[in-house]
């Protein structure tokens, strides 16, 4: 179920991309579930069907969804590629801080910044 708030700071694009990331990371979307499509979740949700054409081309530029033509859009068995990809770095970032003598709770601080830089930069971009 996807829920956009219009009061919302965020755009509706990034709300929906948000809660469809968050649902097939979760797995509560499974590898090859087939995604409404752009017209009609559009239609379904009261939003321009650019709005939701933009959501999908991030997710799949993420990984996390593929489009196959006229077949319409898959949870893509790539996301879990990318979730391991995400965990190798962490595990080398890990080492790297161990390695120069960094605390753990800044090492966390600095990778907030981080990601809180990179997601203001993708809103702004």
């Amino acid at each position: 179920m996807i829920v956009i708030d219009a009061a919302s700071p965020t755009p509706p694009f990034e709300q929906l991309r948000a809660q469809l990331a968050r649902q097939i990371q979760d797995r509560s979307l499974a590898v090859g579930t087939r995604l409404p499509p752009i017209r009609r979740l559009a239609a379904d949700l009261g939003l321009a069907v650019n709005t939701v054409g933009r959501a999908y081309r991030e997710l799949e530029e993420a990984g996390l969804i593929e489009t196959r033509g006229r077949a319409g859009s898959f949870v893509s068995a790539a996301g879990e590629q990318t979730r391991e990809q995400a965990h190798r770095a962490a595990r080398e970032y890990a080492a790297v801080i161990a390695s120069v003598g960094i605390d753990p709770t800044e090492a966390i601080q600095i990778v907030k910044a981080a990601l809180g830089h990179a997601q203001a930069h993708k809103t702004i971009g």
